[in-house]
């Protein structure tokens, strides 16, 4: 056994990554929660059909939550209390001041609102005054490193009376390039007492069990670690049960990018589908033998027949090297 205490394993909300085909596989791994990808409060304010799918959790769904972002203290309130309080099956609402993308930056929202603690106070009092349902708020430990002031930022969500926070140990300026900070992590879960979820460089169980001894956080929200890989969650979950994991063999890994190829059919056309789910392919099988072949040659097919067929193929050809 570890010796380490149960904490809770979340998936991160990620664009363009976690749809719901891609939830209910985490789901069935063991992820404790899961997100949607961001949802702009503007869009939903103007009932944007494209950001009426990205809300959308399905009935296979049943630790889904969904992610907003904005800056507009009206359109959040209008958001949650006509578009999310109503929903049943959303337990949680996510509010994202971390994002890094030049996008959302330049609109000063995601990670932008960290310049703006006065605007934090507002929205953070906005969301918790406009719904009974459980927040939380994801950020970053700045905008660079001469201005850190992540533990401001969760001071004033603990004051306002949000749930817990989840800090990913990097200013904006990083993105995702370097290391992630986890005293960072430490220092603000030191500082407060409402629970601190730590997010960065989580990719192993060995780095799991790390960031929790380093940061004594109350869970793990786990991002790029999750891409092609939702078997992370199942290993983490295993180890804290028993001390060890196996991790799956080459055949189960083609087998779950079929299912989650089946399960994006339910939900999406099969032409969306094919070009999504590319890249997804690239991530399952990054280190495997002819992985640079296969997914060159996935990128030129066109139909989910030319795909399960090689698919098929590949997998036959890999329980030849390991079962």
């Amino acid at each position: 056994m570890t010796g380490l205490k149960y904490k809770e394993i979340t998936l991160a909300p990620l664009a363009g990554v976690t749809d719901v085909a891609f939830r209910i596989i985490c789901e069935k791994y063991g992820a404790d929660k899961t997100f949607t990808e961001m949802v702009n409060v503007n869009a939903m304010a103007y009932n944007n059909r494209q950001t009426e799918e990205l809300m959308y959790i399905s009935d296979l769904e049943k630790r889904a939550n969904i992610q907003l972002f904005g800056r507009d203290i009206n359109h959040i309130e209008a958001a949650i209390k006509e578009k999310i309080n109503p929903l049943d099956n959303v337990e949680e609402i996510s509010f994202n001041m971390g994002c890094p993308a030049p996008k959302i930056f330049k609109n000063g929202e995601g990670s932008a609102l960290m310049k703006e603690p006065k605007l934090v106070d507002k929205i953070t009092k906005t969301f918790r005054a406009s719904t009974d349902k459980k927040l939380n708020v994801k950020f970053r430990t700045g905008v660079d490193d001469s201005s850190k002031n992540y533990l401001e930022i969760g001071k004033i969500c603990e004051d306002n009376g949000i749930d817990y926070v989840i800090l990913h140990g990097r200013t904006r300026d990083q993105h995702y390039q370097g290391k992630a900070n986890w005293e960072d992590i430490r220092i603000l879960k030191e500082n407060l007492s409402i629970p601190v979820i730590a997010n960065g460089d989580v990719f192993t169980v060995e780095d799991f069990i790390n960031i929790m001894d380093v940061t004594g956080a109350d869970g793990v929200m786990i991002a790029r670690g999750a891409m092609g890989n939702p078997f992370l969650f199942k290993y983490i979950k295993d180890y804290l049960a028993n001390g060890t994991y196996e991790k799956v063999l080459y055949s189960e890994i083609i087998n779950q990018i079929i299912e989650q190829y089946e399960l994006s059919l339910k939900f999406k056309d099969e032409r969306l589908v094919v070009n999504q789910m590319r890249k997804h392919v690239g991530w399952y099988i990054k280190g495997l033998p002819n992985a640079t072949k296969i997914r060159e040659e996935v990128n030129t097919l066109k139909t989910k027949e030319e795909i399960f067929s090689l698919l098929y193929k590949y997998k036959t050809e890999l329980e030849d090297t390991n079962g």
